[in-house]
This record gives structure tokens, C-alpha cells and sequence, in this order.
């Protein structure tokens, strides 16, 4: 193929693609794959050279940049053994187990590993003492929608060997009922089109001022400039979906998101009280970066529908911000409380056009201004805020992968400015949040975990007295 046929045929990235590759922002994704059985290195490779990873285009292409510095997918020969990493010996010789082993090996890597430019931008890491796999792909390559919907068509589900996964999709049919439905309240629609314009204008205004100088007060948890380098420890937080679906249940139309967040901001309480016992303010703000799936269809897709372009569909990042506050508040009476408080915040951002704004002010600046004055605004908002929080939603059954039972899914990420991330991952009836701090910050991630799994149990437990009462 001559220069000149290279160059029509390679594909431009996004424009949060081209974020991702900055260097002070730099995101690759950790997806951690617990088997059950031991690994067999010549079937995985086996069947990633027949999966159909292989085939998409984003995982089969280089990374290459024109004369402007412009970066482009081209096309490329996979060669398997370059992209699959076999660790034969345990990754820690102390003694503490597997999912603290894979921790650590998780936290160097977000720190002080980058992918090799010259092959495509993953790679699959074999811990075969440890019976994990770690998926390692650049999130230039998409965001986490695209990426668990790929993985699942390589996966079948555990009790139908030739089923694949339940993929959540929302029908035509649906949506057309709610079109319907709106026609039928006009009066209810110009109300909620004031609140949204009136929200907007709220949330867009302070996005824009904590991408130029406003900022969280500093506490026992803050990040800031520079961060991103220093050394990560990993922890895990556990949950029961049904647990949450308990207390979601006892507030009216909240979400597991409601949920989700009402933990963290209670779990952020306790352990902010725990480090500098009554010394911060009640009702403190602590903001959080939301990373929001944009696509048409929520949850996770069909892979052959993201490759279509005429559904609005398209493979790559799709993603908005939203800043999400919590407020500090010391231990209450009724933990449900947490949860009333959040519901009410997030139920004012989903009225608001915040997300569709970062995203669209993101690529025009990109398109316009460039990549370094967008990664500038971008990593001026990680550190003027507390936090990082993200939520994948997993299949609900078990499944497997090669007829190996998967035994959890989890994912994480490089390290950002923020001293703490977290990425939720549902499984099969569990959810489990990795929780990445720079250690020389937040020195006890454990604790950490501990207030957030007891944070949800207290709701547990509030939840269940409302529904008896």
C-alpha cells in the first residue's frame, strides 16, 4: 500500500479520544477478569486470534499522527503473542492473598506502565497464579459501553453455553410510547422545559467556572496538580444488588444510582470524620467528576448495532461530565437521609443539560483550540474537585468465557489528579467499586472500604424498618 492509500484510508480518532492520549490525562482501562479454573495460555491466545476483538477495526489499527500532529487509526497485522503478557509466578510473595495481590499489581500499573505505541493500544495480561486475566485497552480505543459490549460477545452465559449475555436495550417501541405520552402532557412539558433551561443554566455555569479557577475547599481526601503520578493502592468495596435494591425501594423513584452515590457520599463522611474528627464544617462540599454515557440506548449494546451509523450509535467515546456534589455530615439517625439528599441532587441533573454541554464544548475545543487547551480545561476540573466515580452496568447472569466460569468483573483506571477514583462494575448480582487513592494521602483504603459496605448496610438496615413499619 503506497503513502498516499495509507493516508485515505486512515480513520481519525474523537475528540475524547485524542483527550485520553494526552499525556497528563493519559486514561487506559483495567477490566479484571476472575476465573474459576486454572489458564490455559495457548486457549486464550487461541481464541483471541478468533475472537472478534481481532476483527473490529480499533483493535487491529496503529496509532499514527500526520505532519500536524493529528492522530489516526491505520490499519494493521495482529500478531497475538506481542498483545497477551503471561505472568507464570505470583505477583506477591506476602502472603495476603489473591485480590490483594491483583490490587497491587493493578496499582503499578496505573502509574508506572504506558502502552507500546508501535502495536495496537491493548494488551491482556495472563496472571496464571492468581487465575486473572486484566484486559489493559487505551480508552482512546472507546469508552466503557463499547468496551464491555465487545467483551461479552467472546463470553456465553453459564447455563447456556450458546447464549450470549443479556445485553439492556431500550425498545422503539418505548420510545415511541413516550412520545406519545409527551404529546398527551404539554402542559407538564413546558413546566420541565423551564426546569431543564433553568438548570442548565445553573450547572453549566459553575462547570465552567470550576474549569477556570472555583474549587473544593482542601480536605483529608483532595488531589490536585501533579497527583497523577504519585504511587496508587487499589482496595475493593463489595456490594448485594439486592441490597441496594432494598434501599432503593424505600425512597420513592430512586435509582441505583440514587444509591450508589448516597454511599459514597455517606462513606466519604464517616471516613473524612475519622481523619480529622470535628473539625470540618457540616454540610461541606465534596464534588465529583461523573463520567455519562451519551448514547441513544442506555446501558450496555449490541455490538453490531454500535457499527451501524444510522441509529446514532457510533463506536468510540460518547461521553458527558457531570459534577456531582456530596455534602459532609456527620453521623445521622436515619441513614436514608443520605439518600433523599442525593435523589434530589441527581434528579436536578438529569433536568439539565450539563452533560450534553461538556460534551459538545469538549469537541468543539478540541476541533478548534486543540487538544492541549481542551486536556488544560479538562485537568483544571479534576483538580479544583474531590473525586472520580463511574458505573458500568455488567450482565446480569453468570457467564463464561472459553468455558472458564468468570468469577467477577471488575475495572479501574491509570491514575488522574484526583487522590480517589471509583469504578463500579455489577455482576451477576454483585457490584463491586474499585477504589484507586494516592497512598501518600489516603493511606488506608481498607478503612475506606469499610465505610462504604457499612454506609450501605445501615441503609440495609433503615430500609427495612420503613418497609416493616
Amino acid at each position: 500500500m503506497t503513502s498516499s492509500s495509507k493516508l485515505e484510508s486512515d480513520q481519525p480518532l474523537t475528540p475524547a479520544g485524542r483527550l485520553f492520549l494526552r499525556p497528563e490525562i493519559n486514561q487506559i482501562i483495567h477490566c479484571v477478569i476472575g476465573l474459576q479454573n486454572s489458564i490455559d495460555v495457548d486457549s486464550i491466545k487461541s481464541q483471541i486470534a478468533d475472537s472478534v476483538m481481532i476483527q473490529h477495526p480499533r483493535f487491529s489499527s496503529l496509532l499514527v499522527r500526520d505532519p500536524n500532529g493529528v492522530e489516526y487509526w491505520r490499519r494493521t497485522s495482529i500478531e497475538v503473542d506481542r498483545h497477551v503478557i503471561v505472568v507464570s509466578d505470583p505477583v506477591s510473595d506476602d502472603g495476603t492473598g489473591n485480590e490483594n495481590a491483583v490490587n497491587d499489581y493493578l496499582a503499578d500499573l496505573s502509574t508506572s506502565s504506558t502502552m507500546d505505541m508501535n502495536k495496537p493500544l491493548w494488551e491482556i495480561h495472563l496472571l496464571l497464579a492468581h487465575n486473572c486475566v486484566i484486559f489493559r485497552i487505551h480508552h482512546a480505543l472507546g469508552d466503557g459501553i463499547s468496551l464491555m459490549s465487545l467483551f461479552l460477545t467472546c463470553c456465553r452465559r453459564a447455563d447456556d453455553p450458546n447464549a450470549l449475555p443479556t445485553i439492556v436495550s431500550d425498545s422503539k417501541t418505548a420510545r415511541k410510547s413516550r412520545r406519545q405520552r409527551w404529546a398527551e402532557e404539554l402542559p407538564k412539558m413546558l413546566l420541565e422545559l423551564l426546569m431543564t433551561l433553568w438548570f442548565s443554566f445553573l450547572f453549566v455555569g459553575e462547570f465552567i467556572l470550576r474549569a477556570l479557577w472555583v474549587s473544593d475547599r482542601k480536605t483529608p481526601i483532595s488531589g490536585g496538580d501533579g497527583v497523577e503520578l504519585w504511587p496508587r493502592k487499589v482496595a475493593t468495596a463489595k456490594f448485594a444488588v439486592e441490597d441496594m435494591k432494598a434501599v432503593k425501594n424505600a425512597v420513592s423513584n430512586a435509582t441505583i444510582n440514587d444509591v450508589l452515590f448516597s454511599v459514597i457520599g455517606a462513606g466519604l463522611s464517616r471516613y473524612l470524620e475519622h481523619r480529622q474528627p470535628n473539625s470540618l464544617k457540616e454540610g461541606l462540599q465534596l464534588t465529583g467528576v461523573a463520567m455519562i454515557n451519551l448514547r441513544e440506548q442506555p446501558g450496555l449494546q449490541d455490538l453490531a448495532d454500535m457499527m451501524k451509523g444510522n441509529n446514532g450509535s457510533r463506536w468510540g467515546n460518547k461521553l458527558g461530565i457531570l459534577l456531582l456534589p456530596i455534602y459532609y455530615h456527620k453521623k445521622t439517625s436515619d441513614p436514608l437521609q443520605y439518600l433523599k439528599r442525593t435523589k434530589k441532587m441527581i434528579d436536578r441533573k438529569k433536568r439539565s443539560l450539563e452533560s450534553y454541554f461538556s460534551y459538545g464544548i469538549g469537541k468543539f475545543v478540541m476541533s478548534w483550540l486543540g487538544a492541549k487547551v481542551a486536556c488544560i480545561l479538562n485537568y483544571r476540573i479534576m483538580c479544583n474537585t474531590s473525586f472520580t466515580i463511574s458505573n458500568v452496568i455488567g450482565p446480569k447472569e453468570e457467564i463464561s468465557v472459553g468455558g472458564n466460569p468468570i468469577t467477577y468483573i471488575r475495572a479501574t483506571s491509570t491514575s488522574l489528579p484526583h487522590a480517589i477514583t471509583m469504578h463500579m462494575m455489577s455482576y451477576a448480582g454483585r457490584a463491586d467499586m474499585q477504589i484507586l487513592v494516592a497512598k501518600d494521602i489516603i493511606p488506608d483504603p481498607e478503612f475506606l472500604v469499610e465505610c462504604f459496605e457499612n454506609a450501605l448496610f445501615e441503609m440495609k438496615m433503615a430500609a427495612t424498618t420503613f418497609n416493616v413499619k
